[in-house]
């Protein structure tokens, strides 16, 4: 898919259009051929395994579908990243799904398929998701094995989480559906419940490798197939004739699990979900892919939280952002939002839309606390451009009000979730709960851009930079060759900054058309209030 050039599209409905045409292609996989072959061997691919797994009409959430997207094009590319994680339902229970897509490399883990296994990983563990895993890979793809082998956040980190989370009482079951081979074998084998399918192999090294290390001849089969699995090694728990039956057999190891505590945990509530006051379809009108255009977020959240359940906190004060409290599909929440018009402050002087300024970042610091005091779940709407520069500024210390801000959010005990509607740039992304701040999901729509700073900003500056590297080496670049760097380098960033660029490399966990979002807003809280942090709410060292 090419990337969107710096023209804006003429509405929020087109870019969508376009969005939801290539998750359909990211959708197939290796595409047709590839998903006959899967067939052939008599296996189903892994969205068909899922469909078969979850319970008929429960929502179904899919995450990281854009992982690895337009990246590892000299081996290619990677699909999804080539392995299909979701929030499903089975037997009246959420779990975390993990399904290797057999049709990509034969389920060849690259390294952006590692780290989608793990933010599912992570998922599962913070809220307490039991956890199904239909294995079918090869294992990692050598060509780019140093990039996904010895480090923390690379494949082996999967089998320590598999470890972790079964001594922590999370449920994990695996189904070896076709191959798991070399250091992919640990990932069943460290689960509760493994099931294996007949003309699957579970190996530490194949029947080719095992000639060339040892000289030893053994057949698939005898070195690892099911049968020898269940009746020899006794590695496996499950024999299975084939798919469907292996499906099934888990559907009724899953129905005999330990129901779900009360849900939501305590202290989280819910009570009655009420409509919110305005239409879904009113967001395509409000908001405007143009980052230049304006909006009152208040109408946003009109169409997202139940009628009438707004109570605005220190309206007055701090303008550029919205904090409040509402439910949102029953449940209470805390609500921080960027305010996407300017604004006039109490002492006369007008302020960006977008910016967060000194009253704004310590209001919304002393509102987060009260959110913990009250264990009310965070919901983060950011479209913001960073925080105010400027002499005035760093006088009345904005890097003070930041930090305050950055702490709380750090800090915070109640689950957060982050829709980003817009711009996420430099410190704005961070202080309003980015990914690196442990947002239970963090979303974006169409309309995302994420970066260090702006692009007119970014352009000026990289273009400096460029210049002076090009003048140190005896060069002067004359007018002409000024404007084509300038268009080369404008472009690179508004390539960087595309919403699909963050979702290929997992910063945000999926990218939601604005009509799906209360929907997924309210699945994604009764996820995250499973369950409740054991810690107390306090912070550190702290700025005043």
């Amino acid at each position: 898919m090419s990337h969107p050039s710096a023209a804006v599209p003429d509405s929020l409905a087109a870019r969508i259009a376009g969005l939801s045409a290539d998750e359909d292609k990211i959708r197939l996989g290796g595409g047709p051929a590839a998903i006959e072959r899967q067939h052939t061997k008599g296996r189903l691919t892994a969205r068909e395994r899922l469909a078969r797994l979850v319970d008929p009409g429960a929502p179904l959430v899919e995450l990281g579908l854009w992982a690895a997207h337009d990246m590892y094009a000299d081996w290619g590319g990677a699909p999804a990243a080539g392995v299909v994680t979701a929030v499903g339902t089975i037997q009246g229970r959420r779990h975390m799904l993990v399904a290797n897509d057999a049709t990509v490399k034969a389920g060849a883990f690259f390294p952006m398929t590692a780290k989608k296994v793990l933010r599912a990983q992570r998922i599962a563990f913070t809220n307490r998701l039991p956890l199904v895993y239909l294995v079918d890979s090869a294992g990692i793809f050598l060509p780019l094995q140093e990039d996904t082998f010895p480090d923390e956040d690379d494949f082996g980190r999967i089998f320590r989480n598999n470890a972790v989370l079964s001594a922590a009482g999370v449920p994990q079951y695996a189904a070896i559906m076709g191959n798991c081979v070399a250091g992919g074998g640990y990932l069943p084998v460290l689960c509760d419940k493994l099931l294996m399918t007949e003309g699957s192999g579970l190996y530490l090294a194949g029947p080719a490798l095992v000639k060339s290390a040892i000289g030893q001849e053994v057949s698939h089969e005898d070195l690892g197939g099911a049968a020898m699995h269940a009746s020899i090694s006794g590695t496996i728990d499950y024999h299975e004739q084939d798919d469907p039956s292996c499906l099934a057999r888990l559907r009724r190891l899953i129905e005999l699990a330990r129901p779900d505590d009360a849900h939501p945990a305590p202290p989280f509530t819910r009570k009655a979900s009420a409509d919110p006051a305005r239409p879904a379809s009113d967001l395509y009108d409000l908001v405007d892919p143009d980052p230049r255009s304006t909006y009152e977020v208040r109408d946003v959240l009109a169409c997202l939280v139940d009628a009438g359940s707004f109570d605005e906190y220190k309206a007055e004060f701090g303008q550029t952002l919205v904090c409040g409290t509402a439910r949102l599909g029953g449940f209470p929440i805390g609500i921080v939002a960027n305010q996407r018009h300017r604004v006039r402050s109490a002492r006369g002087e007008f302020q960006f839309a977008s910016v967060l300024y000194v009253d704004s970042a310590d209001k919304a610091a002393r509102f987060v606390m009260n959110c913990n005091q009250d264990w009310l779940p965070l919901l983060f709407l950011q479209d913001v451009n960073g925080f105010m520069v400027g002499r005035d500024s760093e006088r009345s210390g904005i890097i003070k009000a930041g930090a305050k801000l950055v702490s709380a959010v750090s800090n915070s005990r109640v689950p957060k979730i982050t829709l980003i509607t817009g711009g996420s740039y430099g410190a704005g992304n961070y202080a309003l709960c980015g990914k690196a701040f442990d947002p239970r999901f963090i979303y974006a729509w169409p309309t995302a851009r994420c970066a260090v700073m702006g692009p007119a900003q970014a352009t000026g500056t990289l273009l400096d930079v460029m210049v002076a590297s090009l003048k140190k080496q005896g060069r002067d670049p004359d007018a002409a060759e000024l404007d084509q760097l300038r268009e080369q380098v404008a472009a690179d960033y508004e390539r960087q900054t595309d919403v699909r660029y963050a979702a290929a490399r997992l910063w945000v966990d999926a990218i939601l058309d604005p009509h799906q979002t209360r929907d997924i807003l309210i699945e994604s809280l009764a996820i995250a209030t499973r369950h409740a942090a054991d810690e107390p709410y306090r912070l550190g060292v702290y700025q005043v």
